[in-house]
């Protein structure tokens, strides 16, 4: 279905909760700024621009410096507000054939202080929502990301509209290009560096353009969870171990977020079958996701199922329970099942009750868990389980008293593997779970 004839009623949804926001709190204007350049310390160069995910919500655009959203539940469109200068150094936003146009009001300023006339004289109930707050202060708003907003609005972006929901299958899309090409070159001996090149490519994405830079680590920089760097030194011989690529896509600011490891010429039958044994958990996870499920509930399972994956490679000699028990589980996988996603790549809302604020809290047994949030229809998630030997934490492993269960020989010879990630993005159907990754085709 055309993301064209999607947009009118996902604005109507956000038009929706707008005006339900603002009649419970007495709000008479919500003032959403996209956001402004940030210049480095003591240069003339900016930072990537980073629009506000709650401006994204209403525009498509998302490299729109200095403009607003300006939402007033007595007028019948919103405003979009857009910074359209004389300036010679950069190039201006032209929106004469864009559809969507239609459905706001919209108003050009040449500088940005010029949003001032286009908002209300008596600002008392008007709202600000960015990250700005010398701009709201010199506004005048006295009511700048208040708390009752805030929730209501991250509350509901975990709900995704139709039209949502299409522009994450299509950042999919994008993101599968790069990891097909990925998984190829570096078959052919390609370095990280090389491979960083060729997803960038193969999206037709730079990295500011993501929603995070791909995380491309082979062999032992597979165990950093957030490798950064980028080797550009070609592979040694024998040593053509593992890759383990984390990486997404921007499609009309909504995000992908695809992990997938691979197995080199040089790598043993072992590790080749623990990365189908990873694979199988993520599938069967996704099976087990049902409307009304706790999320931290599909969290125990995972660990379950890595306890019963460490037994079946001779990693660890006592039972599943007592692995997780144990916290032996947490050793090798170190990090949530999963996250929402959306506007921004671990999106807002997977630890909330309702939409006054109230939090859905964290199990005992898993109190750094983030994602606490009961499933429900419409929600978009990653599920990725993970094996990682990672030294600072296999070392503490090894001084507990639960060490002694551990065959220290098998993680040695794994280790130099670094880890295993799968994750693949998943949408909530109330009949079914949607598994937009490997239908989209990455299997």
């Amino acid at each position: 279905m055309e993301l064209q004839t999607l947009f009118p009623a996902h604005i109507a949804e956000m038009t929706l909760r707008s005006k339900t926001l603002c009649e419970r709190e007495g709000y008479e204007l919500l003032a959403i700024h996209a956001g402004q350049l940030k210049r480095a310390f003591l240069d003339d160069m900016e930072y990537p621009f980073k629009a506000n995910p709650h401006f994204k919500s209403w525009c498509p655009l998302d490299n729109l410096p200095h403009s607003w959203v300006v939402f007033n539940p007595n007028l019948n469109k919103p405003t979009l507000v857009i910074l359209h200068s004389e300036a010679f150094w950069y190039e201006q936003p032209n929106l004469s054939t864009a559809p969507w146009v239609r459905m706001f009001h919209v108003e050009l300023i040449a500088r940005p202080d010029q949003v001032d006339r286009i908002l209300p004289y008596d600002r008392k109930r008007a709202v600000y929502i960015g990250e700005h707050i010398e701009v709201a202060q010199a506004l005048g708003f006295e009511l700048v990301n208040p708390e009752a907003a805030l929730s209501f609005l991250s509350y509901y972006r975990a709900i995704k509209t139709d039209y949502e929901l299409q522009c994450i299958r299509r950042a999919n899309e994008t993101a599968i290009r790069g990891h097909r090409a990925v998984a190829e070159i570096w078959a052919q001996g390609a370095s990280e560096f090389d491979c960083l090149m060729v997803y960038m490519q193969a999206t037709q994405q730079r990295e500011n353009e993501m929603h995070y830079p791909p995380i491309i680590g082979e062999n032992e920089h597979a165990a950093i969870l957030h490798y950064r760097g980028k080797s550009t030194l070609p592979q040694r011989r024998g040593e053509h171990r593992s890759l383990m690529i984390d990486a997404g896509a921007n499609y009309a600011g909504y995000a992908a977020d695809i992990s997938r490891s691979y197995s080199g010429k040089d790598a043993s039958d072992e590790y080749k079958a623990l990365i189908e044994g990873v694979a199988h958990i993520a599938q069967a996870l996704v099976l087990k996701l049902k409307p009304g499920m706790a999320f931290a509930d599909l969290h125990h399972q995972a660990h379950v199922h890595i306890a019963q994956l460490l037994i079946q490679f001779g990693i660890c000699s006592i039972n599943a329970e007592d692995i997780v028990e144990n916290q032996i589980s947490h050793v090798f996988m170190p990090h949530g099942i999963g996250h929402f996603i959306g506007l921004q790549v671990h999106d807002v809302g997977g630890n909330l009750a309702n939409e006054y604020g109230q939090l859905a809290p964290s199990p005992q047994n898993y109190p750094q868990l983030k994602s606490t949030r009961t499933i429900a229809p419409a929600m978009a998630l990653t599920i990725e389980p993970g094996i990682y030997f990672i030294d600072s934490l296999l070392h503490q492993l090894q001084e507990s008293a639960v060490g002694r269960t551990i065959n220290w020989q098998k993680v040695e010879a794994l280790s130099p593997y670094g880890g295993i990630r799968i994750e693949d993005n998943i949408i909530i159907h109330s009949n079914r779970n949607e598994n937009v990754t490997r239908e989209l085709g990455l299997g």
